[in-house]
């Protein structure tokens, strides 16, 4: 019979699992447990189910906290032991099925874990009146690539190396920002003028062409012919010249 896991998306080449069916563990210190646990690295939720069995390290419990002592910095805590050595069991398992597979354990982490209450029989005998506690609890486990610290130092950004200015490079720099300032009250305002539009005007003619025109439109003077007086003798030839016209 195949176990329906609640934990969806499984990857088979970074991840392996477990179940534990039908424990004989109590429900609600199971799920204190696993949400206490949850998302840890392997080799540190281990350590801390050790130290629960030893009562070295007590869980918190935040859900089923009623009618719980509080344990110094933590508050509702207790120590389930019974639990604990089956969770712990439970992700051995969980570790030897990942090293089955060739991945590598020491990088593993707990991606979920989870209990949920099973069936509940009847007790046999003198406690025939009491039912017994079975939890089914499901883990799973998941690879991660932690990146070496030699890379990680390599990938930071390189310090900025502060030069230190002499006194050289300090009168240069004073005297480039001493001129930049000269500059800046030299230097006018530009006034962008707008481009004139020229009217086509008559090409005025040259010196020496006008001067020839004037020469040619010069029109000689014309003299008055004053009519000469005649004589009396003249006077006389010309009426006897009509006479004989006659």
């Amino acid at each position: 019979m195949t176990y329906k896991y609640a934990f969806e998306g499984y990857n088979k080449e970074l991840m392996s699992r477990a179940v534990g069916n039908s424990l004989g563990i109590s429900t609600k210190q199971s799920i204190e447990i696993c949400n206490f646990v949850r998302r840890k690295p392997v080799v540190r939720a281990k350590k801390i189910l050790e130290n629960v069995i030893n009562e070295k390290e007590a869980i918190p419990f935040k859900r089923f906290n009623s009618d719980v002592g509080h344990k110094p910095g933590i508050g509702p805590g207790r120590y389930p032991k019974k639990a604990s050595e089956a969770i712990l069991s439970l992700i051995k398992a969980a570790e030897a099925n990942a090293q089955f597979k060739g991945l590598n354990t020491s990088n593993m982490v707990i991606k979920h874990i989870c209990a949920h209450k099973a069936s509940t029989p009847w007790h046999h005998g003198r406690q025939r009146g009491v039912k017994m506690k079975k939890t089914h609890v499901e883990i799973v486990l998941e690879e991660t690539k932690k990146q070496d610290p030699k890379s990680e130092s390599k990938k930071t950004k390189p310090k900025k190396v502060e030069v230190k200015e002499t006194e050289e490079t300090q009168k240069v720099s004073q005297s480039k920002v001493e001129k930049s300032k000269i500059e800046t009250i030299e230097k006018p305002k530009v006034v962008k003028e707008e481009p004139k539009t020229e009217v086509n005007a008559p090409k005025k003619e040259s010196t020496v062409e006008e001067s020839k025109k004037e020469e040619v439109k010069v029109e000689p003077k014309t003299e008055a012919v004053t009519p000469k007086e005649e004589t009396p003798v003249e006077e006389s030839k010309k009426e006897a010249q009509e006479d004989k016209q006659k």
